[in-house]
């Protein structure tokens, strides 16, 4: 009897990576925080919570390499509190400074306002941003001042906006040249980029408003 040999995909053969991320279970270790002004932060039970007067960014502190699917529940929080504005769920992904030597190094610490990011290499979405009145995607460039806007990457329909104290699932893609931005199963923005980032670290990043996020994973 004819033995038969089958090759397998290595991809079969070799057990598949964990998925990065956090279930907010167990503090704020794996964060770095760049707050503009004094803010509440705290992850516990598995929400992340953040109540910010101003701007402020949450690095994550592991490298992401592509490809790279980041996924997010978020909320805006509008219960009477200061900063229940319901407004800006935003984030970087594949971020790194300009001029760097590795990609895969740290940003350099910033005070968490907004225009002192402007000379990052970087993808950035903002959902509900201007007090929810739009929703951007840009590709940073590095340069102060210069954060480019494609016309089809500005929204300012009632569907691309957020809604008070109801969760939405956001989805950032880095996957070669296909970059892309999801959000509750629909696509918000797409970009084909010649030149993509393919190496670099996300945060999480609102200005004056209150946001709960949950079930963060990145595969």
């Amino acid at each position: 009897m004819t033995k038969l040999r089958f090759a397998l995909p290595l991809l079969l053969l070799a057990a598949a990576a964990p998925p990065k991320g956090d279930d907010f279970r167990h503090g704020l270790g794996q964060w770095r925080i760049e707050a503009e002004a004094p803010a509440k932060v705290s992850a516990k039970g598995g929400i992340l919570d953040i109540d910010s007067p101003k701007g402020i960014s949450l690095w994550y502190r592991p490298t992401l390499t592509g490809p790279v699917r980041i996924e997010f529940d978020a909320l805006p929080v509008s219960e009477g509190g200061p900063d229940d504005a319901v407004s800006d769920v935003n984030a970087f992904w594949m971020a790194h400074d300009v001029g760097t030597a590795d990609p895969r190094t740290p940003p350099h610490p910033r005070s968490g306002a907004f225009a002192q990011y402007d000379d990052l290499l970087t993808y950035y979405v903002g959902i509900g941003g201007n007090r929810n009145t739009s929703t951007r995607f840009r590709r940073y460039i590095g340069k102060p001042g210069n954060r480019p806007l494609l016309p089809e990457h500005d929204r300012n329909d009632a569907a691309a906006m957020l809604q008070p104290n109801r969760w939405t699932h956001v989805v950032l893609i880095a996957d070669g040249h296909h970059i892309a931005v999801e959000r509750d199963g629909a696509t918000l923005f797409t970009l084909e980029d010649r030149e993509p980032y393919s190496a670099g670290h996300f945060a999480l990043r609102t200005t004056k408003s209150h946001l709960r996020i949950r079930n963060l994973t990145i595969r």
